[in-house]
């Protein structure tokens, strides 16, 4: 306790707790003693008449935290309190007593506009980098943390969203060409690896419903790939569709998928990971369509997804080539569906695979890994 060089004499008023009466007082303090003085204490429910005057242990009293333009306030045992103008007496007494530690730079912030205004800009500095970065850093730290388990009923809860949710509807493909896509998804499920449960489901992109997607192909987290049977009949051959569902198979890999819907769900992510507690499969399933749908892969996971994809071709076919067509193709058809009035609300294959990087550069990568024979080794 700092060192008391005599008492602190307030001059304030005095109220009893039971009534909205106010009297003029004087409370004399010091580190040991508070003593309140009440010049006319008639019709406040005090013993005597005039004058009053009562003492207490300065630590049974309670002093408030300071508000910019309001009296403070010092509470007394039991009922009563004693406000006074005079800030800087006690301060003094609080300073003396060591009250109120904590408060000290709260207050000096409020006595300096400037302070306060640069304290503010720092802090919304740092949520901003908070936004930018520590989400992301948090969701793919939270991605790579969710047990494998988990992942089934992620993806099952999802469908049943994107199926509620008009996104699309039951393929029209014959059950020959069906089986036939299945097949070779097989090769590419074999490929990827990682103890993932992969199946191809195959929907009709255009189901007549607001949301529709058009040509499009999707991963979930748990391995769950969703293809079009309008991005089916774009492409011209079959390495072209095995090409872009390896890619979508390097997503699953690498949890990228369930990385941007950790990110889109933010602050209920931090939480999560803050009290341990596993996101429902419910929430995860409403954050979904926003999370994969909207086209919002980085350049760092579309580069990882190509490279898988690259590699795989390259194993199996032994050139890129198809998949450097199927891009080309994609943008072409992306362009000219946003040219007229027929363009999906739903987002487009385009936008899903291509955001970023651009396709030039995705297309140069495919060259480099064919060019470079890099040899087809599992990830």
């Amino acid at each position: 306790m700092a060192e008391q060089h005599g008492p602190i004499i307030l001059e304030g008023v005095y109220f009893d707790g039971r009534s909205s009466r106010d009297q003029p007082a004087t409370l004399t303090v010091d580190a040991q003693t508070a003593s309140l003085s009440v010049s006319a204490s008639a019709g406040l429910g005090l013993p005597g008449t005039l004058p009053f005057a009562q003492s207490w242990p300065a630590r049974t009293l309670g002093v408030e935290a300071p508000i910019p333009g309001v009296r403070r306030a010092i509470t007394f045992p039991g009922a009563g309190r004693f406000e006074t103008r005079d800030d800087a007496g006690v301060s003094a007494w609080e300073r003396a007593t060591g009250r109120n530690r904590a408060l000290s730079g709260v207050r000096a912030l409020e006595s300096r506009w400037w302070a306060a205004l640069t304290a503010l800009g720092v802090s919304l500095a740092a949520l901003a980098l908070f936004v930018v970065y520590g989400i992301p850093a948090v969701a793919r730290q939270a991605a790579l943390a969710t047990p494998r388990s988990v992942l089934a009923t992620f993806d099952r809860e999802t469908i049943g969203v994107l199926e509620n949710g008009d996104y699309f509807g039951p393929s029209k493909l014959s059950a020959a060409r069906q089986k036939q896509l299945k097949a070779e998804f097989r090769k590419v499920a074999a490929w990827a690896g990682g103890g993932y449960p992969y199946r191809l489901l195959l929907r009709d992109g255009e189901a007549g419903g607001a949301s529709e997607l058009g040509a499009n192909a999707f991963a979930l987290p748990g391995g769950t790939v969703v293809i079009t049977d309008q991005l089916v009949a774009l492409a011209e051959s079959d390495r072209e569709l095995m090409g872009v569902l390896a890619h979508e198979t390097g997503h699953v890999t690498n949890r990228h998928g369930l990385a941007g819907v950790y990110q889109a769900l933010g602050l209920t992510l931090v939480t999560t990971v803050i009290t341990g507690d596993l996101i429902s499969a419910g929430t995860f399933a409403a954050a979904v369509p926003a999370a994969l749908l909207s086209g919002g892969y980085s350049r760092a996971a579309e580069t990882q997804a190509d490279e898988a994809s690259g590699r795989y071709m390259l194993r199996t076919y032994g050139t890129t080539h198809p998949l450097q067509t199927m891009l080309a193709r994609l943008e072409k058809d992306d362009a000219k569906d946003s040219q007229t009035s027929t363009k999906k609300s739903g987002p487009s294959i385009f936008d899903l695979l291509s955001t970023h990087p651009g396709t030039s550069d995705r297309i140069a990568h495919l060259k480099r890994i064919e060019a470079e024979g890099k040899p087809a080794t599992k990830r």
